[in-house]
């Protein structure tokens, strides 16, 4: 495995870790910062909704830098962004500083996973992409967990200050081991990159993403809550059950690498189909204690199982000069499903105020990952029917 690889999977692991440590403080941001809890689960939209937009203009901004000065200067805004949040005095500061620093988050992994399909022979891009993304993994298997802890012990802003240093680190693993002619290659004319833009199945590899990991957030930004209220653990026992989502999550990263290197359209089909699957039945898991701990564990496999299939999916049809964009749009895509997941499952907890709310979460978020299951399928259909037409104009 190319040191290179393991560089990016630790840049990967300090901006996965300020994505997801909010979720184990919501319950604390809440009341330091006198808003309710589906206001602090809004913290999750902000920065997805910043992913999504700094990801397109980021990566056509930075088009013609060589791609180790883009990374390093990604990881650079993350840090910075990471010590605002330390020290924002109100939930407004705190959402702008989130806002800053998922900026630099969609590029970085845009970027990066070009750059990690570089490194191996092409029959190993799916299994490349799911070792960088085991960084996010990891960042949930001892990132969140641990900035939970930290949180509940040394207040909200310590797991942010804790993150940041983490940032510093990576930033220095990625200037170290990162080639300086990684990727390099000369950029095509940005019209040629732009056209990427008009493939239809770009465009449903995109919606897919967005719907299908949707249900992820639906059900996971609020998983702190549903723990407490609905399964009955304390606040302390949460930090340990996150430990076993994350440990769900390296189990299908890797998985989903697998598959997809072997069948990339079914392996989209088949995790999304598993994912919708076990959100389904979340209602009537998390009600008993160790069944909605295996639950947690179970849903850590098959949301992450989706995301190298689902990269690779949208690099496959953006084969050429727009592989940059494509992926880097991807990421929003990843990051638009993380906010709307987050604003359904707002929603439904206000309009179902206590138990009732939390305990629907999970058929709303088996809702949307459904519908991210039926572009799947759309666009599978159309591979179909241009296979015959291929063949025959042959």
């Amino acid at each position: 495995m190319p040191i290179a690889l393991l560089a990016l999977t630790a840049g990967a692991f300090g901006i996965g870790t300020t994505e997801f440590v909010i979720m184990g403080l919501l319950l604390q941001v809440s009341a330091d910062l006198h808003v309710s809890i589906a206001a602090a689960g809004l913290l999750i939209s902000g920065y997805a909704i910043g992913v999504a937009i700094g990801a397109p203009v980021l990566t056509i901004a930075t088009r013609r830098l060589p791609r180790k000065t883009v990374l390093l200067a990604l990881m650079g805004v993350f840090t910075l962004g990471n010590i605002a949040c330390a020290l924002a005095p109100s939930y407004e500061a705190l959402m702008a500083a989130r806002v800053i620093t998922s900026l630099a988050h969609g590029t970085f992994f845009g970027v990066g996973s070009v750059v990690a399909t570089g490194l191996v022979p092409p029959e190993k891009r799916a299994s490349a992409i799911a070792i960088m993304f085991t960084g996010l993994t990891a960042a949930t298997l001892l990132g969140v967990p641990a900035g939970a802890w930290l949180g509940l012990h040394l207040g909200w802003r310590s797991t942010f200050w804790a993150v940041a240093l983490i940032g510093i680190v990576a930033l220095a693993v990625l200037a170290r081991f990162v080639p300086r002619d990684a990727a390099r290659i000369e950029p095509a004319p940005l019209r040629e990159e732009l056209a990427v833009l008009a493939r239809p199945q770009v465009w449903l590899g995109l919606g897919m993403t967005v719907l299908g990991f949707a249900g992820v957030f639906a059900f996971y930004t609020y998983v702190q809550p549903v723990l407490t209220q609905v399964t009955g653990l304390s606040e302390g026992a949460v930090s340990p059950v996150l430990l076993l989502f994350g440990g769900g999550l390296a189990v299908g990263n890797l998985l989903g690498g697998k598959l997809a290197d072997k069948a990339p359209m079914p392996a989209v089909i088949g995790t999304l189909l598993a994912l919708a699957a076990v959100l389904a039945v979340a209602r009537w898991a998390m009600p008993q204690a160790v069944v909605a701990i295996v639950f947690i564990g179970l849903l850590g496999v098959v949301a992450f199982a989706t995301v190298a299939p689902l990269q690779v999916r949208v690099l496959e049809k953006a084969a050429g000069a727009g592989q940059n964009l494509a992926s880097s749009l991807n990421i929003a895509a990843f990051n638009l499903g993380n906010a709307l997941g987050a604003w359904v499952g707002g929603v439904v907890i206000v309009r179902s105020p206590g138990l009732p709310g939390l305990q629907n979460l999970g058929l709303a978020a088996a809702g949307l990952t459904a519908a991210g299951l039926l572009i799947a399928l759309w666009s599978h259909a159309l591979d179909r029917r241009r296979a015959p037409a291929s063949c025959a104009a042959a």
